[in-house]
């Protein structure tokens, strides 16, 4: 991936309905922004169970928002990362159509992974308390084919997400052919989706066991033997995370994005300093996606209570319901049981309206995220400091909608416009042509309450300075040998949204 700033967005979501839209937006108002995007799930369809994430068909691009001729010309002018969804596809595609009409005469049949091709000896209580579950209750579900032959079926999100036996020459197969498909369209990178629940193994929790990696490691050498990189999203504990980074092309912060927030609503670095220290450096760092925000990534270990997170559980559980004051209980009613196809890992929320929607911390909050070690991407929600959609969240009943919302035209245009958007955009043109950042990360030392970042690259420099005690920012930088700063308009207005004074960025210098 090209190091600089990348874009996040779904296909009919950002300044329309269809791929040209999204093509006329970044060669137009965000033309030489972004060198890079990340199109979510923009096949066949796009509005399934889960927005696409329940593909009926992977290798078709949805007729309703365009074809692969407009893959191909975004990826001519830009570097696309495209979704692998390697764990399951929809219960309405032709090949589970078809299983569910034949059964096991199926020539899909191996596709499909059922109770008793893991558990060929049938399973123990405890076997079944040790899978790991990203939602509660057991991962599976029961059908009847046509001509009357039962099976229990492995469905780890939804019952409309059926998981592929990914080790079947049938399974491989498919996930080989649509990795050939994104070859052939320009694709660069390659998002591995829930790539830690695809292998399932008796006796094991059934997530990130060692055959998972032999099979990421498996899939990465053919992605590569196609030019293909490829990004794996893992949500789990932070030292696996660092395990798993020394085995992949690259992996996700997902410990950053809570991690700013503790430091911003507890006035200390102190937990943030440590983790970046130890991050992984080829990571791609994120605040928001179109999942919810983390909080298992800076947690204890869920199956070993001697191995603690990054944070206490006190301050974690603090954490969460200080986004939820922040959001004044909006993401309440998107969280958990609240809402439908949850997941008991995030707290659903836009990352502008978890930190109350104050400018000035969201404009620290994205330095931070620029300046740590990785490759940024920035949501589109968050590239427009998007706040809640609770219409959306109380049409579909999805807590996650609630940060996916359908923006027109004209609203990009009215949201590209104000201050804290183009401060971020000043900021984002910064990361992406500042040669320092093709150089050395180093943390400095300072103060609890003090971030300190600085990378250098020959003779070029640039530092972020942070005081969360009087939420200060401070960006220098050296420019044909005169050291300048950063300015924001943020700084001088420290203005909000939400109709609330913010509190003023105050400037000063070193750590």
């Amino acid at each position: 991936m090209r190091n600089c700033v990348h874009l996040v967005t779904y296909a009919d979501r950002f300044g329309g309905n269809r791929l040209e839209d999204l093509e006329r937006l970044l060669a137009g108002p965000l033309k030489g922004i972004f060198e890079g995007v990340h199109i979510l799930p923009f096949f066949y369809p796009v509005d399934g169970a889960d927005a696409g994430f329940d593909p009926i068909d992977h290798l078709t691009v949805d007729p309703r928002i365009g074809t692969w001729d407009n893959i191909q010309a975004l990826s001519s002018r830009l570097e696309i990362t495209a979704d692998l969804i390697v764990n399951h596809i929809s219960s309405q595609s032709r090949p589970f159509q078809d299983f569910l009409k034949n059964g096991s005469q199926s020539p899909y049949s191996g596709m499909f992974l059922t109770f008793g091709s893991v558990f060929a000896h049938g399973a123990t209580e405890e076997d079944l308390l040790r899978i790991y579950r990203p939602r509660p209750g057991l991962p599976f579900t029961t059908i009847t084919s046509a001509n009357g032959q039962k099976f229990i079926l492995w469905t780890t999100f939804t019952s409309q997400q059926i998981d592929l036996n990914v080790r079947h020459p049938q399974g491989e197969a498919y996930w080989k052919s649509i990795l050939q498909r994104f070859q052939e369209h320009g694709i660069k990178t390659i998002r591995l989706d829930a790539a830690g629940y695809a292998i399932k193994k008796a006796g094991t929790s059934c997530f990130m066991i060692p055959e998972t990696f032999d099979f990421i490691d498996e899939l990465t050498n053919y992605a590569k033997s196609l030019g293909l990189e490829v990004l794996v999203e893992i949500h789990a504990y932070y030292r696996q995370q660092i395990a798993i980074a020394r085995r992949v092309d690259r992996v996700y912060d997902f410990a950053l994005p809570p991690l700013i927030l503790h430091a911003l609503f507890n006035k200390t670095a102190r937990y943030l300093k440590q983790w970046l220290a130890i991050s992984p450096r080829n990571a791609v760092t994120v605040l928001d996606t179109h999942d919810g925000i983390g909080v298992i990534d800076i947690g204890a270990a869920a199956n070993d209570p001697e191995a603690p997170g990054l944070i206490p559980p006190d301050d974690l559980a603090a954490l969460v319901e200080t986004i939820h004051e922040k959001s004044a209980g909006q993401s309440r009613q998107a969280t958990g049981t609240a809402a439908s196809n949850l997941d008991l890992y995030q707290v659903n929320c836009t990352y502008y309206d978890a930190l109350g929607r104050q400018d000035s911390d969201y404009l620290i909050a994205r330095a931070i995220q620029f300046f740590a070690p990785g490759i940024p991407q920035i949501y589109y929600v968050g590239l427009l400091a998007g706040t809640n959609d609770m219409k959306l969240l109380e049409e579909t009943k999805v807590g996650r909608d609630i940060n996916r919302h359908f923006y027109s035209w004209d609203e990009v245009q009215d949201a590209l416009a104000k201050p804290v958007v183009q401060d971020l955009l000043k900021l984002i043109r910064f990361r992406n042509d500042h040669p320092a950042f093709q150089g050395t990360f180093s943390l400095l030392e300072s103060a609890d309450q003090v971030l300190a970042i600085r990378w250098d690259n020959a003779e070029a420099w640039a530092q972020l300075t942070v005081d969360f005690a009087e939420s200060a920012l401070d960006i220098c930088y050296v420019e044909a040998g005169v050291e300048k700063r950063l300015d924001f308009s943020t700084e001088r207005s420290g203005s909000s949204q939400s109709g609330a004074s913010g509190s003023n960025l105050p400037y000063f210098y070193g750590p």
